[in-house]
């Protein structure tokens, strides 16, 4: 099982508003590259959106509520179907997009329980506290040529140090994909001891 967060990230390393769903003064910024750049598995997920599950913070998956079940490519079907975490303390009826439920439970123990490869896309509060915990094995960014200056950075000034290795980079549209993982343990095995 890994943790992988996923994430369309600034240059200068916000993950604010990338769509604009959040009325900032600066939002949008990823879809200003065309829907070419931000369209289908840009992550790469492939088997492990559909044989893992995603958890997603309760402003996240209301904006992706709102979005994906009205949708029906092969990717949007892939995104319906797969089982999704909501961590939230305030929503109660996750109905409007199927194969949602609340966390029942605290979100740590959640995660450390799971079976699955746990995907968090944007969600930054859920992602913040997993990184507080130690449990995150992979980022996947996918980097815009912007900087904005201001909005919600992915790693805090003040949060936990990480070593991690790259294990691929690539161009996509106007965007880089970037994965960054745990280096491998001594003894060959990767993730968390």
């Amino acid at each position: 099982m890994s943790v992988i967060v996923i994430e369309f990230i600034t240059l200068d390393g916000i993950v604010s508003d990338p769509d604009g769903s959040g009325g900032t003064p600066t939002g949008g910024w990823a879809f200003r590259h065309g829907p070419e750049a931000v369209a289908g598995d840009k992550f790469r997920l492939g088997r492990t959106l559909d044989e893992g599950v995603m958890l997603l913070g309760r402003t996240t998956w209301q904006v992706f509520s709102r979005i994906w079940p009205g949708r029906d490519d092969p990717f949007s079907a892939r995104m319906n179907a797969v089982p999704k975490l909501v961590a939230s303390r305030t929503l109660t009826d996750p109905s409007a997009w199927v194969n949602s439920q609340v966390i029942d439970g605290d979100l740590i123990d959640t995660v450390k329980r799971e079976q699955r490869d746990v995907i968090i896309t944007g969600s930054l509060s859920v992602v913040r506290a997993l990184m507080a915990a130690d449990l995150i094995d992979e980022y996947r960014l996918l980097t815009f040529p912007t900087i904005l200056g201001a909005g919600d950075r992915l790693f805090p000034a003040e949060g936990p140090a990480a070593h991690l290795e790259c294990r691929s980079a690539e161009q996509s549209g106007a965007a880089v994909l970037a994965w960054y993982g745990r280096p491998p343990h001594p003894g060959g095995d990767a993730g968390r001891a």
